[in-house]
């Protein structure tokens, strides 16, 4: 298993994804200097931790196109990323679409979203009145 050190850095890094956060930090958070951190990160988790954080992103950022109905633009910066143009390319990157292809290739949010029988019962009977209004 990976040494509890480098679990605390990924927690971090899996945690604050959004955040302008560095190696620097991530490495300050494991305890170790900043190429020793690098070097054990890749060699543990098989990816930098510069990679490993855009990942994150990127899957959270996929997650948030096939959920909302909310802009790519307001997604990007969510995430913490700040190029609307860098992102595209690193998300056709990862997915091998770009984000709004990802997004048509997914029903919409509102779609997805489940009423309860109940509230399909009682709002969906009609309403027989008996005194006006």
């Amino acid at each position: 298993p990976p040494a509890r050190h480098l679990l605390r850095a990924r927690d971090l890094a899996d945690r604050r994804y959004a955040e302008p956060i560095g190696v620097d930090e991530l490495a300050a958070a494991a305890g170790l200097s900043r190429a020793h951190f690098s070097r054990e990160f890749s060699r543990t988790f098989g990816e930098s931790p510069k990679a490993y954080l855009m990942t994150r992103r990127l899957e959270r950022a996929g997650a948030l196109l096939r959920n909302t109905d909310r802009q790519v633009s307001e997604i990007c910066l969510d995430v913490g990323l700040v190029g609307l143009g860098s992102f595209t390319t690193s998300f056709k990157r990862h997915f091998g679409k770009t984000p709004t292809e990802y997004r048509a290739s997914f029903p919409p949010a509102s779609a997805q979203v489940i009423v309860p029988a109940c509230y399909m019962r009682l709002y969906g009977r009609p309403q027989h009145r008996t005194r006006r209004m």
